[in-house]
């Protein structure tokens, strides 16, 4: 495997702004944890990684920042850029390296999460269109689905990976509870906190009946080389 050729691109926000973004309490550590689950899972791949946190992204919409970091990594030289997020613990390094030979012979490979999007992609520059970037469905449970037809439409075969689920809800850390295992002790005792602490909110709030929807903000993500 030519690791000259693929960067890791992790596209992802700071604990502290996930805590705004996140629609419940504890986000921070939370996602303390988790970047720094990801960024370890990312060095033991050995390949070459940037980090775009909300510090180094430029852009007004989340399309325009995901894009430009994408566009920075292939104007470095690489050839191929796998990108995640911060919010997928099930993902391994096995899967970051599997990922990186599989780009050899496949332009595009995609890890599709529950809601409708992915915490992976990884993606031969051929492939790379600033314009139809742009205008992809960012952040909306569509995003897998309208990247799937538009390829298909030019006869270009994507590499599916398992599907996995973000943590983007409370519904999410009980998907990720029940269904993953390995997670890290500090990360798990994290989750159960904060999904015990929700459950027991909902149960004997008096405004559990009121609207309490809220907004929520998916990551699906000048760059900081950090390695090579």
């Amino acid at each position: 495997m030519n690791t000259k050729k693929t960067a890791i691109l992790i596209f992802a926000n700071s604990a502290q702004q996930e805590a705004v973004n996140k629609p419940f309490p504890k986000s921070s550590a939370l996602f303390d944890e988790l970047n720094k689950q990801t960024l370890q899972k990312v060095k033991r791949s050995g390949l070459p990684y940037f980090l775009f946190s909300e510090d180094e992204q430029l852009g007004t919409t989340f399309g325009e920042r995901y894009t430009n970091a994408i566009q920075f990594v292939y104007n470095q030289g690489f050839e191929n850029v796998i990108t995640i997020g911060n919010d997928t613990p099930q993902l391994k390094t096995s899967q970051l390296i599997e990922t990186a030979k599989k780009l050899e012979y496949s332009p595009i490979i995609l890890g599709p999460s529950k809601d409708g999007g992915y915490y992976m992609m990884g993606l031969n520059r051929s492939q790379f269109n600033v314009e139809t970037f742009l205008k992809l469905p960012w952040q909306t449970s569509q995003l897998t689905k309208h990247i799937s037809r538009l390829l298909a439409a030019q006869r270009i075969k994507i590499v599916f990976l398992k599907m996995f689920a973000d943590i983007d809800s409370i519904t999410d850390v009980e998907s990720v509870l029940n269904g993953f295992r390995n997670i890290g002790v500090n990360l798990k005792k994290i989750l159960l906190s904060l999904f015990s602490s929700e459950k027991n909110t909902i149960s004997f709030s008096p405004f559990f009946f009121q609207n309490t929807s809220k907004e929520i903000k998916l990551n699906k993500g000048s760059p900081l080389l950090l390695h090579i």
